[in-house]
């Protein structure tokens, strides 16, 4: 009797991938390790946190959606997605910030979909709409859509626009439009965290989920209010991902 690794679905057949997922099989005596490490990734599940970030905005959004994930007991997978723009034409202010970010790995769309329990996009607002960088990542990921590698994983997005109505929300929501063509369960950030709808000051943060304003020259970084809804919101798809597979 063989058993998937990743659905735990039984196979009475000879077949060497699972017919339900077609994951590689696995013995029966092998079975257990596999429900010992299910266990696992259900007490701290991985959460993969996707971003891409020209001018350190989206990337520091990113790091306090991180620290959310790691207060609810979760694993941040934190990666960029390639840069498209030649370095020839990169102006000082995105040289200073690739260098910030420099240590952060670049993401593969074949690879880095696999073995997570979550994932959170963070993109910046280009014309409404998640950025050229972004869009090219998932626009690979056609073999990972047919294997439903994403199926029932909950998925969350945070953005930035130049201003207070710059597209943020639409951003969010035409990412939405690609995550569930994907098949994943969309987490937004409710109104139980009022910090959006602050008056304060003037920030980013809507039901859609987190955001930043960052200025038309780029001259303003995430304020504290809308760092707290990053880390909230990375905090909250981590809870809803723990309940989800209990």
């Amino acid at each position: 009797m063989a058993y998937c690794s990743v659905c735990g679905n039984e196979i009475s057949s000879d077949e060497y991938f699972c017919d339900l997922c077609g994951a590689a099989t696995i013995t029966a005596s092998e079975a257990i390790k596999g429900t010992v490490a299910k266990k696992i990734r259900k007490a701290k599940p991985k959460v993969l946190i996707l971003f891409y970030s020209m001018y350190g905005h989206i990337f520091r959004m990113a790091e306090s959606v991180s620290e959310g994930v790691k207060e609810a007991g979760g694993q941040p997978i934190l990666k960029q997605v390639p840069e498209l723009i030649p370095k020839r034409s990169w102006n000082e202010d995105i040289k200073k910030a690739k260098e910030m970010m420099k240590d952060v790995p670049v993401a593969h769309p074949h690879k880095d979909l696999k073995g997570i329990d979550a994932l959170i996009i963070g993109t910046p607002t280009r014309f409404g709409n998640m950025c050229s960088q972004m869009r090219n990542f998932w626009d690979q990921t056609a073999k990972e859509w047919m294997a439903g590698e994403l199926i029932g994983k909950p998925a969350s997005s945070f953005t930035g626009s130049a201003t207070q109505h710059g597209g943020q929300e639409t951003t969010i929501i035409t990412t939405m439009i690609t995550l569930l063509h994907h098949g994943c369960i969309f987490v937004g950030l409710p109104y139980s965290f009022k910090d959006q709808m602050t008056l304060k000051e003037i920030s980013g943060g809507s039901p859609y989920g987190a955001s930043t304003i960052t200025g038309t020259m780029g001259e303003r970084m995430p304020s504290d209010n809308e760092l707290k809804m990053a880390s909230d919101l990375g905090k909250y798809l981590t809870e809803i991902t723990k309940k989800l597979s209990t």
